[in-house]
């Protein structure tokens, strides 16, 4: 591997890191207070989505070492993310709502996916590249998971819910990835995330834009915990690493 490429991997997997760990201060506070609240499960559910199908591209790819790598670190988070949605969904519904998501995708579509390339396709290149198409496909919707929290945002005139570190390890994710797959040639990676540092830009662009009309909760003494809170892709996500690479995972 060109020693330029691998170190701008280096840097796009030490980003995707930040990335899966920058819905921690939400579900710190989800935690204390026991409640989900209006957090939204899927850009969580999305993003344990994508860092599957990109871990399993990482692996299948010769010289996916650090696809797979990051992709299994984020793996573990989201799992950890989804698992505390259901400890502490704020009612049934929610709880509900979140174990059709997690089946759904998580569990069914992962599954379906490993299944047909493992047993169905043959020839590691077709395999590469009906995962890669996938991971692709996956990887905008967990890079644009955060707009989800838009509606939100511009009815309250409050970026409570809105999630401004993901939006901005996203978008910095985003960007390095994209370089990293100009340099590697890989259309898988550049697709999504030059998407994902382009919905990076808009997601930054709304938190700005009502940043400085955060009102308190409704019903809550305490003004609202900076930045953060919000559904996070990945998205996926909440904080779904480029991964194709990360985002590696995120995705990546």
């Amino acid at each position: 591997m060109d020693s330029t490429m691998f170190i701008i991997g280096i840097i796009g997997n030490i980003i995707s890191v930040l990335v899966f760990v920058s819905p921690i201060p939400t579900f710190w506070r989800i935690v204390r207070t026991k409640s989900t609240e209006e957090f939204e499960p899927a850009p969580y559910v999305l993003t344990l989505l994508n860092s599957l199908l990109w871990l399993y591209y990482g692996v299948t790819k010769p010289d996916g070492l650090l696809i797979a790598t990051v992709n299994g670190f984020g793996t573990v988070m989201e799992t950890i993310y989804v698992v505390l949605f259901l400890v502490y969904a704020a009612d049934h519904a929610a709880r509900v709502k979140t174990a059709k998501l997690v089946a759904t995708l998580d569990i069914g579509f992962f599954g379906f996916v490993f299944a047909t390339t493992r047993f169905a396709i043959a020839g590691l290149d077709m395999k590469i590249m009906v995962i890669g198409l996938i991971c692709v496909c996956l990887n905008v919707f967990m890079y644009g998971s955060p707009l989800t929290a838009v509606r939100t945002v511009i009815a309250t005139r409050s970026v409570e819910y809105m999630p401004f570190f993901l939006s901005f390890f996203l978008f910095l994710n985003g960007g390095v990835w994209a370089t990293y797959a100009i340099l590697d040639r890989d259309i898988f990676l550049g697709v999504p995330n030059g998407i994902g540092f382009f919905l990076g830009i808009i997601q930054l662009g709304i938190y700005a834009f009502y940043k400085n009309s955060r009102v308190k909760s409704q019903g809550s003494d305490e003004a609202p915990e900076e930045g953060w809170q919000a559904s996070s892709v990945s998205l996926l996500a909440s904080h779904a690493s480029g991964h194709g690479g990360n985002n590696v995972s995120i995705d990546v």
